[in-house]
């Protein structure tokens, strides 16, 4: 966030608990929060606030997908530029964006519905031309308690040898995340925001780059491309391709062949660790 934008954290007392992955909830705030962002044009502010609700059969009826229960409400707001109608209509659709060329791809949005979705929560969204926008995730109560016996029995993680990554992804909040998991998995990596300053990173760094982690869609060039400029002159670089759509999407569109190594994000710290190993190795 610039020194201009100011954030506010306002949580509820007496959350109730629910059942989300942990990275699947910093990928929600990550782009609403880099959403609301770039709605400020000047001076403003951005505000996070949680609390419980209760949605009753009144509330479902106006309210087309939500059905009734007890819900924990995360509500990220800001005071921005807002949208009219005929942008709110089309908020949730892959590869819509507003932004100007090289500032997003239009996923973003897609993901946070997506993400919602999967975890069985309602998404509500109200906004207007120069009053800023209001979004709402409703997420179910979890009743029950946490596994630990299970949370106890997952695998050890694999971690790294030192291995140099090159991690190309347009929203700093995702790329930053990933080069932290990276980092604490003992990677050394290097982090580019656009293609064309991965070029420049891989030959300023002018010695070997293991592993090639980069979105697949991005404005300038796509990640297949990106990949091809970068064997060129690495032959031996591997490469992991990652989206917020599933493997199968991306090769229907088109971008990537089938069978490529592929991680869907929002992806959890175990799954990323696993994934590069299993391409250091191949």
């Amino acid at each position: 966030m610039p020194g201009d934008v100011n954030l506010l954290w306002r949580p509820g007392a007496g959350l109730w608990s629910v059942k989300i992955d942990p990275s699947q909830l910093d990928q929600l705030l990550a782009n609403l929060c880099v959403n609301g962002r770039d709605a400020i044009a000047d001076v403003g502010r951005i505000t996070i606030e949680t609390t419980n609700v209760g949605i009753d059969a009144a509330y479902c009826a106006d309210h087309l997908g939500f059905s009734p229960g007890e819900f924990v409400l995360l509500t990220v707001s800001d005071d921005g530029c807002g949208m009219d109608r005929a942008t709110l209509d089309q908020l949730f659709e892959p590869f819509f964006t507003t932004k100007g060329t090289g500032r997003g791809t239009g996923l973003g949005l897609a993901m946070v519905y997506g993400i919602v979705k999967q975890n069985n929560g309602f998404i509500n969204v109200y906004s207007e031309p120069d009053k800023g926008s209001t979004f709402r995730i409703y997420l179910p109560r979890h009743m029950g308690a946490t596994d630990r016996a299970e949370a106890a029995a997952v695998v050890e993680i694999p971690r790294g040898h030192g291995e140099t990554i090159l991690v190309v992804e347009d929203e700093v909040a995702i790329l930053r995340l990933a080069g932290k998991m990276l980092e604490r998995l003992g990677y050394r990596v290097l982090e580019a925001m656009t293609p064309a300053r991965a070029l420049e990173i891989a030959k300023e760094h002018g010695r070997r780059i293991d592993l090639l982690i980069t979105d697949v869609v991005m404005p300038e060039m796509n990640g297949r491309d990106l990949a091809e400029r970068l064997q060129a002159d690495y032959p031996e670089l591997k490469l992991l391709f990652m989206s917020g759509y599933t493997a199968d999407v991306i090769a229907h569109r088109g971008v990537l062949e089938e069978g490529v190594h592929f991680v869907q994000k929002p992806f959890a710290n175990h799954e990323l660790a696993v994934k590069v190993r299993e391409v250091l190795r191949s």
